[in-house]
């Protein structure tokens, strides 16, 4: 029975510091270079057994007989974490390094990572980081327990008060978590290692944990398969070259083998020509004849039209039927659509799926999903919604851009973010600003509140009709509105409203514009008056009080003017 290096991720909320526990395992400065210290994009990194041996003394000293070959380890950027690297029947990763801050504690993106955890059942340790942070925290001693005990009074009881709030937080998702030291049964409780990024203090005891768990209760999972099974990453190109960037998560992978890769249309078979595995605590490659499991690598196949990043890829042995039977499954279980929503793109299947259990959580309809650029035929889709479902013309783009070809957006809103949950974010506040606006722009079909400043310096025609300047100081004026003075009487209907010598059909708050107004006679009617208002019905006024909060200050004070003038003329109550 051969047994596979375990797959571990690593996540948690955006800054709580993913990479550099990574990185201190490590010993890498990967997070310096990240924009804004966000991972962007997945890496991985091969740990042999070697370099556990050798990273981590405490193996040896507690007597832990190594059989596993080492571990490859996942960075995963956002929180959308390890629903980006999928295959069938959960996460990719066997193991997952969940990593709090311990002066933040849970915050929803973390709170996202526990369920995603929960609902793939996937096994998983707490890294408590940033420890060296709390005030007056020391590193008296390389012994992690013995640490903690000997820190001062104060630094103490601050960590005993944080430890003991993040546990009763794990408390109320159904996780009964501990410090390590103190379990004795691991299948009952989660392992609380504390830890520092920075000064590396319990980095050894969350590497010793990993063997630990990994040897006690995986070892049926890490056996290694027959067939090649792997997750597409990413289609990169290098000096000419196009390579396919994956993981190989079991079975053995040579040159010149034949892979089935799954795509949305049938599957693409390929030969493979050519195979490089991620050295070991290494962003390098080197050639090789054949891979075992569990490995990062990059292969160069004979066909490269289509192939999509997060497509999981199999060994073909003439065995189609079975292969798409298989695909089907897995690539469509979790791209369920609605028959109305909006339009999202990612940049790979495993974003896509993560978009999607993340948008449907926040009750956000989907009718179209797809891979890759967005493109003319996703503006048109959210173009249909215009008219008929305005709060869902919107194209979602999670790292990807828009397609050069697209020269008409047509007004379509297209939101992009490299994080998810800032995309969904923007998307809520997006849509509660369209809900606004429609329900506005719907009491406003009723009437228009405007109060409009006479400028009497500009008159171009005394009458038939009047032309006359005006600013308009509150609200909106429309043609065809009915304007009343400051007396309550009737002035007219505005037949016209010209900006820059041009007609429009509407004025808002602050724009200077000319309008024309028949049946009165500026000098007779206007001379003496500063304001205008609209003439609205009783009716019309009760419809504005009970939506008041969709009314600026200004248009609620043109309202209360409005309806002292009516009341003075004995027309409201």
């Amino acid at each position: 029975m051969t047994i596979r290096q375990p797959i571990v991720t690593v996540a948690g909320h955006v800054d709580h510091g993913k990479t550099s526990i990574l990185d201190a395992i490590r010993c890498s400065c990967v997070a310096e270079g990240e924009a804004g210290n966000i991972t962007q994009k997945i890496s991985f990194t091969l740990f042999t057994c070697e370099h556990l041996m050798k990273s981590c003394p405490l193996i040896e000293k507690n007597k832990i007989a190594l059989e596993i070959p080492g571990f490859l380890f996942i960075d995963t950027p956002g929180h959308a974490a390890f629903n980006n690297l999928r295959k069938r029947g959960g996460s990719l990763a066997d193991l997952a390094i969940l990593v709090i801050d311990i002066n933040e504690g849970i915050k929803p993106q973390t709170a996202e990572v526990i369920q995603i955890l929960k609902s793939n059942k996937t096994p998983f340790i707490i890294a408590l980081n940033k420890i060296d942070r709390l005030r007056g925290w020391n590193k008296i001693s390389e012994n992690l327990n013995e640490n903690i005990e000997r820190q001062p009074l104060h630094v103490k009881q601050e960590f005993d008060e944080k430890l003991y709030t993040l546990m009763s937080a794990l408390n109320s998702y159904g996780f009964d978590a501990e410090l390590y030291f103190k379990i004795t049964d691991f299948t009952k409780k989660i392992a609380l290692i504390p830890c520092s990024a920075r000064t590396k203090e319990g980095i050894p005891e969350l590497l010793m944990m990993l063997c630990g768990l990994s040897q006690k209760f995986l070892k049926e999972q890490l056996t290694l398969g027959e067939k090649a099974k792997g997750v597409i990453l990413e289609i990169k190109k290098e000096k000419a070259m196009n390579f396919i960037e994956a993981i190989l998560y079991d079975g053995t992978l040579k040159v010149n083998d034949e892979i089935a890769i799954a795509s949305f249309d049938k599957p693409i078979i390929a030969k493979v020509k050519m195979i490089q595995e991620i050295l070991p605590l290494s962003t390098k490659f080197a050639p090789k004849e054949f891979v075992s499991a569990a490995s990062g690598i990059r292969m160069q196949i004979s066909e490269k039209e289509d192939i999509l990043p997060g497509m999981p890829f199999i060994s073909f042995n003439n065995n189609i039927e079975e292969i798409i039977k298989e695909f089907k499954k897995e690539v469509s279980e979790n791209i369920v659509l609605d028959k109305s929503g909006v339009i999202i793109k990612a940049d790979s299947l495993g974003s896509l799926e993560a978009m999607i259990t993340l948008l449907k959580q926040s009750n956000v309809q989907i009718v179209k999903a797809g891979i890759g650029q967005i493109n003319k035929s996703d503006i048109l889709a959210a173009r249909a919604n215009l008219e008929i479902d305005p709060i869902n013309a919107i194209v979602l783009g999670f790292n990807v851009e828009v397609d050069e070809e697209v020269k008409d957006t047509y007004g379509i809103k297209i939101m992009k973010e490299e994080v998810v949950y800032k995309l969904i974010e923007n998307l809520q506040k997006f849509r509660e600003e369209k809900v606004r606006e429609i329900e506005r722009n719907r009491l406003m079909e009723l009437s228009k509140i405007v109060k409009v400043e006479i400028l009497s310096q500009y008159v171009f025609r005394n009458s038939n009709p009047a032309i006359f300047g005006v600013r308009v100081a509150a609200g909106s004026l429309i043609v065809g509105q009915e304007l009343i003075d400051e007396k309550g009487e009737i002035i007219g209907r505005v037949k016209n409203v010209q900006a820059d010598k041009k007609s429009v059909e509407e004025a808002n708050q602050g724009m200077e514009v000319a309008i024309s107004v028949p049946g009165i006679t500026f000098d007779r009617h206007l001379k003496d008056v500063k304001y205008l208002y609209s003439n609205i019905t009783e009716k019309q006024l009760k419809k504005f009080k009970e939506n008041k909060d969709l009314l600026s200050s200004d248009e609620l004070s043109a309202l209360q003017k409005i309806v002292e003038i009516k009341q003075a003329k004995g027309e409201f109550n």
